[in-house]
């Protein structure tokens, strides 16, 4: 075995290649948590010796990861104490025109994602957005890209602003012995920004103006109806599986409402009984519901019990989510799933592109992006290690995992520096802010994810602004980088 060689290639590196190989095969076809899928691979190679203990272990007590893991201790801090709300409440004030919007957007949110996680700063103003965008008379679309890419310009600012830099700067000082300054970017960091927010105020004819979903769901009465259920009614006595009633024509049922007040839920037990002054509310297509006066007898209430501003307050919860690219729903129907029984949640509307879908919503084929209005029946938290690759809450606060490719890039860009005879320092500061600066699609990060469905965005809107956003903080990072710190050849 000592002796075993293969295209150059001893028996550790052939294990070595064929663990990594597998590993990333395993990210990118399977959900599995990549920080699992990381430890398996490190456990893989020291059980077949390729690690030492001390290698092995080396990567979760290096410094990057305790000071991320106590971000997010001072994070949760700064979040529960109101301290973060406090400061974004009293930072944006009441601009008059768009240019003055944009400037009090995107430097406060560029500074605050310096030294707090990006993602954690855009989940606190994506709401406060939506309503600061309604007062100033301004589609959130026109502002909520704008967000996302302050955050990721701001991030690069600092060491501590991204866990990416964190990354870099700790394989550097693995790699040379010597650490870097926290405030090592913040002169390219800065320029960038600059150039950044300009660019978005010059180019601000290519940010869409879309519809929110919440403009779609904004009158219940455009997608539900309910139905009562007359003292004369012939059906009376029978259960909802007697009758068919769960899923009709146009929709399915939503909600059950005795006369009494009592409440249930969907799905509607088949042997619940049907009495008179009962109240049914489906969710659908209004004009084929109503044929359930012909065919059932049942009349359309003159009383809504069932609108969007009251709901929370009678314990029964509205949230809105939208779906997210990769997700296990994408091409399927909530009538046929499972979702919503294996989550207890029920699916009463869906708006795609910012538009309500016209049909019966369990009966819509979804797609990513598309934008689904649930109730439940208590304010549940969402179930974040079985629900996040499926479907992303307007509320949800969740810090994604780093992305691995940030160390392959990292490795790759030491190697490059190596190959070319210079000091690794200025490719890795060119390096941090190219990983922050994917401005061209939805996906190249988890910001982008975090606006994607409340902006209503289609795909194309990124992509119209972001890849020229792309070339022109390109250009201003290799100007920068190469002023600020110019190639200084290795010493012999």
């Amino acid at each position: 075995m000592e002796t075993f060689d293969f295209l150059g290639f001893g028996v550790d590196a052939w294990i070595t290649i064929i663990t990594i190989l597998a590993m990333f095969t395993v990210l990118l076809f399977t959900k599995l948590r990549s920080d699992v899928v990381f430890l398996v691979a490190v456990g893989i190679l020291y059980v077949t010796g390729v690690l030492d203990a001390k290698e092995a272990l080396s990567g979760i007590s290096s410094t990057s990861v305790a000071v991320v893991g106590v971000l997010f201790v001072v994070i949760a801090g700064l979040m529960h104490t109101g301290v973060l709300q406090w400061i974004v409440k009293h930072l944006l004030g009441t601009p008059n025109t768009y240019t003055k919007a944009v400037m009090r957007l995107m430097l406060p949110v560029a500074a605050l994602s310096s030294f707090l996680s990006n993602t954690t700063v855009v989940a606190l103003f994506v709401n406060i957005v939506k309503m600061w965008s309604k007062k100033l008379g301004i589609s959130p679309s026109k502002l909520l890209i704008p967000l996302s890419y302050a955050s990721g310009m701001g991030g690069v600012c600092t060491l501590i602003g991204t866990p990416p830099n964190l990354i870099i700067s700790g394989l550097y000082e693995e790699k040379t012995g010597e650490a870097m300054n926290i405030l090592a970017t913040t002169i390219p960091g800065l320029f960038c920004l600059a150039v950044g927010v300009l660019s978005i105020i010059a180019m601000r004819r290519l940010l869409p103006n879309r519809k929110t979903p919440e403009e779609a769901f904004a009158s219940t009465g455009d997608y539900t109806v309910e139905m009562l259920v007359p003292s004369d009614n012939q059906h009376i006595g029978m259960t909802i599986g007697e009758l068919k009633l769960n899923t009709v024509r146009g929709g399915s049922l939503v909600e059950l409402r005795h006369f009494d007040g009592e409440k249930v839920l969907s799905p509607v037990p088949d042997d619940e009984p049907l009495m008179g002054g009962d109240r049914l509310v489906y969710a659908g297509q209004i004009g084929e519901l109503l044929e359930l006066e012909q065919t059932h007898g049942l009349v359309n209430a003159d009383h809504h019990v069932f609108h969007y501003d009251d709901v929370n307050k009678e314990k029964h919860y509205l949230r809105t989510a939208y779906i997210t690219f990769g997700s296990s729903l994408i091409g399927t129907t909530m009538g046929t799933n499972g979702f919503e029984k294996e989550h207890k949640l029920i699916l009463v509307a869906v708006s795609r592109r910012g538009s309500r879908i016209e049909e019966s919503p369990r009966s819509v084929v979804l797609k990513a992006g598309d934008t689904l209005l649930l109730e439940s029946a208590s304010e549940q938290k969402t179930d974040s290690q079985r629900m996040a690759s499926d479907l992303h809450f307007f509320e949800s606060e969740e810090i994604p995992n780093i992305d691995y490719r940030t160390l392959i890039s990292t490795v790759i860009m030491l190697a490059i520096a190596e190959k070319l005879g210079y000091e690794p320092f200025p490719f890795l500061i060119a390096l941090m802010i190219a990983v922050s600066s994917s401005f061209a699609t939805p996906i190249g990060s988890p910001t982008h994810m975090l606006v994607y469905g409340p902006g209503g965005y289609r795909f194309s809107d990124f992509l119209r602004i972001g890849l020229l956003m792309n070339l022109i903080i390109l250009a201003a990072n290799i100007f920068i980088v190469n002023w600020v710190y110019p190639l200084t050849p290795l010493n012999p």
